[in-house]
C-alpha cells in the first residue's frame, strides 16, 4: 500500500484506525478524472480492501470544492482522435467503478461541493453516499454529445428508479443537494461542517457490528443487484453456515448475557 500513501498523487489513501480513505486530490482541475485517476482508483480500492486492519472505506476528496468534477475534457479530445483510446479508457472508467461496488467491505462516498458525470458515477458505485448541503450532482453526456455507460446506467436506476434517471439524463440538468436527497441519489444530507463526523459515525456503526455478517450480507446484496432473485446453492450455504461462525457464536451469548458482543472474526 506503500505507493498509494503519497500525498503529492492525484489518487491516494489514508488510514485511521479502522477506516480508510480513496482521496481523490487534482485540486486544480476539481477533481477532474484522467485515465490514468481511473486505473488507479481500483488499486486504491484493492489496497484497502487487503488491508486487516481496515473495516470501512471512505471516498471522499482532499478539497471541499469538489468531489468530483467528472470527466476531464481537454483529455476527451485525444481520445476522440484514437479509437483504442476509447476503448482503454471505457475499460478503466467500469473496471474502477465496479472496483468499488464489489469490495468486500462496505464504501461511503463523503460528498461535498460538484459532484458530476464520472464523479457521480464513482458515488453511485459507492453503498452508500453522505453529503453536505451545497452540493450539487449532475449526469451530463447529453450536453457533450456522449452517451453513458450500461454499467453506470444500472446503478442509477437501482437508486432512483427509471424515471428519475431518465430524468437527470435526458436533459443533463443539475441537482441540488436536497434534490438529490429527495429522489434517492444520496442517503443523508447535513450541514458542511459536520460532514467528517457524520460519515466517520456511520463508518464505526459498520466497524463495530460483525464483520463476517457484513461482508455475507453485501455478496448477498450484490447478487440481488446482478438480477438474482432466489438461493443458488453459495447463498444457501452462506445462511446456514453462519449459525456455526465464532461470530454466530459470540453474538448469541452476548445477547443472552446482556453484553456488548465482542466480535473476532477477520478474514
Amino acid at each position: 500500500m506503500t505507493d498509494f500513501e503519497d500525498k503529492n498523487r492525484a489518487i491516494y489513501v489514508e488510514k485511521e484506525g479502522v477506516t480508510g480513505s480513496i482521496v481523490l486530490n487534482r485540486p486544480d482541475k476539481r477533481n477532474a478524472m484522467s485515465e490514468a485517476m481511473w486505473r488507479d482508483l481500483p488499486k486504491a480500492a484493492q489496497a484497502l480492501d487487503d488491508d486487516c486492519d481496515v473495516r470501512v472505506i471512505i471516498v471522499r476528496s482532499s478539497s471541499d470544492a469538489a468531489f468530483s468534477a467528472g470527466a476531464d475534457i481537454a483529455e476527451l479530445e485525444a481520445i476522440a482522435k484514437d479509437r483504442a483510446r476509447q476503448e482503454s479508457n471505457r475499460v478503466a472508467i467500469r473496471d474502477a467503478q465496479r472496483s468499488l461496488a464489489r469490495t468486500k467491505k462496505p464504501t461511503i462516498a463523503q460528498i461535498s461541493g460538484a459532484c458530476m458525470g464520472g464523479g457521480c458515477g464513482i458515488a453511485i458505485h459507492c453503498d452508500m453516499r453522505i453529503a453536505a448541503r451545497g452540493a450539487r450532482f449532475g449526469i451530463t453526456p447529453a450536453k457533450l454529445g456522449l452517451i453513458y455507460p450500461l454499467n453506470d446506467t444500472k446503478q442509477l436506476m437501482d437508486l432512483v428508479g427509471p424515471s428519475k434517471a431518465k430524468s437527470m439524463l435526458f436533459t443533463g440538468r443539475i441537482l441540488d443537494a436536497e434534490e438529490a436527497l429527495q429522489i434517492g441519489l444520496i442517503d443523508e444530507l447535513c450541514i458542511p461542517e459536520e460532514l467528517g463526523t457524520k460519515v466517520t459515525a456511520l463508518a464505526r456503526q459498520m466497524a463495530d457490528v460483525s464483520q463476517y455478517s457484513v461482508r455475507g450480507i453485501k455478496t448477498l446484496i450484490q447478487k440481488i443487484l446482478d438480477g438474482q432473485c432466489d438461493d443458488d446453492n453459495e447463498a444457501a450455504a452462506m445462511f446456514r453456515d453462519a449459525h456455526e461462525g465464532e461470530d454466530a457464536v459470540e453474538g448469541v451469548r452476548a445477547f443472552l448475557e446482556k453484553r456488548p458482543a465482542g466480535f473476532r472474526w477477520n478474514d
